[in-house]
């Protein structure tokens, strides 16, 4: 079984999906892993080389035989348009995105298919490999320092220990901040429990901020006056169906507003499983917080796409170490280790079966 891990796409990115480390332990097992060169990965080549790896330039995959495999984290670039082989990535196809259905149209128009990382899950629904709790600790953390005017641009990646010593200013700041003016600013972190919730809090905690933590308990009805407020809204929750929103653009106009500033971990704009309807476009690592117009009292929001990678050592090591042993499994060809992969090709099957008959319709 011969996998190709490509070079990401996209610019800002600096994850991997398999780290040099597990890499050894794929070649180990008897699998034939490509690797294409990166100058933005945080991982070098060299290492890759090193555990074993064919190296070759980005873009090779393109020419692999139709029956390998092709890894990655994000949407491969534009061309090809049509994708033939079959893919194991990070689509995001079958929310509702718009991007979504031109993804599912190349991979038609190729004859490939996708494997959705974020359909590789248990039983229960779980994502079995995922970067929510960097993800999470990523964006409280930008909050955090945007918030002690102490967020630097462009936003360049960081290490766990970098981004605790800022967060450990950020706590001296707003101690200075709290002896001036007599108060703290008040944190809400929705989705407290799950991945995503759990790093907000961690990062939040590093920073020493008082933080109140939402689960589907405190929000079943929504107390909508008590988010409000908040000064911070950490938006942690990435529902698997539409939710009525938790924060609207009518809220923004309601008198005595203390929420000023909304960090949304999901990103699920333009979808309808977005709970949080109340900005237009996402921001980036070059802008990564933009001002809403036009809601009286200023909110300020944080809508990055890929937040884990502002860690992208730490992120990248614990996603490996998740997803190894599926692809060990995948490999193995052991039925218990089959189940998550069928799970994500149903999901794929589905999503092209309903996409044809919308055609047909």
């Amino acid at each position: 079984m011969r996998w190709w891990m490509r070079h990401e796409a996209r610019q800002s990115e600096r994850r991997a999906p398999i780290v040099p480390e597990d890499a050894r332990r794929l070649i180990d097992a008897g699998f034939d892993l490509v690797v294409e060169t990166s100058t933005r990965r945080a991982f070098p080549a060299r290492e890759y080389a090193a555990a074993g790896c064919r190296v070759v330039p980005p873009g090779s995959w393109t020419k692999a035989p139709p029956e390998d495999w092709v890894l990655g984290l994000g949407e491969p670039p534009a061309e090809p348009w049509p994708l033939r082989h079959r893919h194991v990535f990070f689509g995001h196809a079958y929310r509702g995105r718009p991007a979504g259905a031109a993804l599912l149209e190349r991979f038609a128009a190729g004859g490939g298919e996708l494997l959705d990382l974020e359909h590789l899950v248990d039983g229960k629904g779980t994502r079995l490999a995922a970067f929510g709790y960097w993800a999470g600790y990523a964006g409280a953390a930008l909050a955090v320092l945007h918030r002690a005017g102490l967020l630097t641009l462009p936003v360049a990646p960081l290490t766990r220990p970098e981004l605790e010593e800022r967060l450990r200013l950020c706590r001296r700041s707003a101690r200075a901040g709290r002896a001036v003016s007599g108060g703290a600013v008040s944190v809400l972190v929705t989705g407290a429990d799950g991945r995503c919730g759990r790093g907000a809090r961690d990062a939040l905690a590093a920073a020493d901020v008082d933080t109140t933590g939402w689960g589907p308990r405190d929000t079943t009805p929504l107390p909508r006056g008590r988010l409000l407020a908040h000064d911070v809204l950490i938006h942690a929750i990435g529902p698997d169906h539409p939710v009525p929103p938790f924060l609207t653009r009518a809220d923004l106009s309601v008198p005595g507003r203390r929420l000023s500033l909304l960090c949304d971990i999901s990103c699920d704009l333009g979808s309808p499983f977005d709970a949080v309807p109340v900005y237009d476009r996402l921001t980036d690592w070059d802008r990564p917080v933009r001002r809403l117009p036009g809601t009286g009292r200023p909110l300020d929001v944080i809508a990055i796409d890929n937040l884990a990678t502002l860690l992208p050592v730490e992120s990248s090591r614990d996603f490996s170490a998740a997803l190894t042993p599926h692809l060990l499994a995948l490999a193995t060809g052991t039925t218990s280790g089959q189940e998550p992969w069928e799970r994500s090709q149903n999901a794929f099957r589905r999503a092209t079966a309903a996409r044809a008959a919308r055609r047909v319709a």
